[in-house]
């Protein structure tokens, strides 16, 4: 006799277990390559990928022009032995004002030869003076004529590469003159100043460690000129 009941149980097992696999089947599928349930539908769009993220590009500023620019002294004014004849004594100063040159005499016919920025217009002198004292770095306190002239100059200016005195200055007498550098090389050989005499931060640290308190200066007036003498030896 057939036994039904244990038919019907063993049809049910084979019909679920077919089912349990063909689930796995579909799912491995829709994993790997999703199925189209309902091929009459489109299917919707795949989401959009954002492309990566790149770094902007490195920007560099143009160089600029005047980075690392050098004033090149014209070779009149570089500092330079020169024959030199006059009657001054060795360890003299004599500013020759119209050919904005500067000589300290050797002796023997020589000296040594800078070129100088002058008093402008309406500013030069002329007379014996002599070294009253030296500094270096020197501070600046303009004048109170020099204030008047150009009331927005400082009051007062600390010593230091940014000072007009420049690195070393050199007294004269009881004026309010002097010899001393300059931060502006490009103004050596021009009529520029107010009167002081001024050499390049290079040249008067030359000049300064050759110069002591009581040494002499001759300055030369616009009109006499020194022009036969100064050629290099």
């Amino acid at each position: 006799m057939v036994d039904f009941s244990s038919l019907i149980w063993k049809s049910r097992a084979i019909f679920f277990g077919s089912l349990a696999i063909g689930a796995i089947a579909f799912s491995g599928s829709a994993v790997a390559n999703p199925v189209q349930l309902f091929p009459f539908l489109p299917m919707p769009p795949a989401p959009f990928a954002q492309p990566p993220m790149q770094a902007a590009p490195s920007i560099q500023a143009a160089p600029s022009q005047d980075e690392g620019a050098v004033y090149e002294m014209p070779a009149r004014l570089r500092r330079q032995v020169v024959n030199y004849t006059t009657r001054e004594a060795s360890g003299t100063i004599i500013i020759d004002t119209p050919n904005t040159y500067l000589y300290y005499v050797l002796g023997n016919g020589q000296a040594i030869r800078y070129g100088i920025g002058v008093g402008r217009d309406g500013f030069t002198w002329s007379g014996m003076q002599s070294v009253t004292k030296k500094a270096e770095w020197p501070d600046w306190t303009p004048p109170p004529e020099m204030i008047a002239r150009q009331p927005y100059l400082p009051r007062y200016m600390a010593g230091g590469p940014g000072n007009p005195l420049g690195a070393r200055a050199m007294y004269l007498g009881g004026t309010v003159y002097r010899i001393h550098g300059t931060n502006a090389p490009e103004t050596i050989g021009t009529h520029v100043s107010s009167g002081c005499i001024r050499l390049t931060n290079q040249d008067v640290t030359d000049l300064y460690s050759r110069v002591s308190v009581g040494t002499r200066v001759v300055v030369l007036p616009m009109d006499r000129r020194a022009d036969n003498t100064g050629k290099r030896s």
